[in-house]
């Protein structure tokens, strides 16, 4: 693994405190606040430990509500819902300061043969390999923002289209990322679900953007993460292609929804993404 994703690796390796409580840190990389993806990875991460290796996550939803402090701890409580023949459900909450930050609702299955099978198929799209990497496509703005640009990431980010620094005019709601970890990562099917759910945060809400020409850089637009659900339908890797397709069908009252298909390089459908954002413009004196 590079460096970048063996620190996010020890990052969802969360600290166990008590029976049902865990420990997550932030990495020190001077964030005003907490990254949505990691919150809600190192919480699966959390309800995963509490649940029989067998039973794979099939599905979260999850709310954001309160912006995490990157300076100190999140502890994760988890409450033990339900534990049935076939389904687990569990809750968490994460804490910082006395205070709830972050709930999260997973459910748990134990994988099943047979049965009903169809499945969207994969919109075309051009190999990740043809396109430029994240640095080479933010490269016009390094002078702008150089840490930024230059800093190593666990995730491998392909964008298939300019993003929204770009500001294009004309641009639809909606855009196509191939993403993967930075190296191989272990064999365990909870790791794989958590890197995906930290890296599905990551680009989603920028397609609410892409009409309007904005930017989540610009001084005027306060957005932030409202809540997230996720779907997770067939096996897949984190550390092999994935294509993320994204879309945006609504803006409105300072909110702005998206969702997004991921499909592995092989055109299986593997996860299905809804997330609502705050997209509030700050009106200028």
């Amino acid at each position: 693994m590079t460096d970048a994703l063996d620190a996010l690796v020890a990052l969802l390796d969360l600290e166990p405190i008590e029976v049902n409580i865990f420990r997550g840190t932030s990495p020190d990389d001077d964030r005003q606040r907490t990254f949505g993806g990691q919150v809600a990875g190192q919480a699966l991460v959390a309800a995963g430990r509490t649940v029989a290796p067998e039973r794979r996550v099939h599905s979260l939803h999850a709310y954001f509500l309160r912006a995490g402090d990157p300076r100190v701890p999140i502890l994760y409580e988890v409450d033990r819902i339900r534990d049935g023949n076939s389904f687990t459900t569990r809750r968490v909450v994460a804490i910082q300061h006395g205070r709830a930050i972050f709930n999260l609702q997973a459910s748990f299955k134990v994988p099943e043969a047979g049965g009903m099978e169809h499945e969207l198929e994969m919109p075309t799209a051009p190999d990740p390999e043809s396109l430029p990497t994240f640095a080479e496509r933010m490269a016009p703005y390094a002078d702008q923002y150089p840490e930024w640009v230059k800093r190593p990431r666990p995730m491998d980010l392909r964008f298939v289209d300019a993003p929204t620094r770009a500001r294009e005019v004309g641009r639809a709601a909606n855009q196509q990322v191939w993403f993967r970890a930075d190296g191989t990562l272990p064999e365990d099917p909870l790791l794989h679900a958590c890197v995906v759910a930290y890296a599905s945060d990551m680009t989603l809400l920028d397609t609410v953007m892409l009409p309007h020409r904005v930017s989540f850089d610009d001084s005027d637009l306060q957005g932030a993460s409202l809540d997230h659900a996720m779907w997770f339908h067939r096996p897949f890797r984190a550390d092999d292609w994935l294509l993320y397709d994204e879309e945006s069908t609504s803006a409105s009252d300072m909110r702005g929804l998206a969702r997004g298909e991921i499909f592995t390089r092989e055109g299986r459908l593997a996860v299905s993404v809804v997330q609502e954002g705050l997209v509030r413009i700050r009106r200028r004196e």
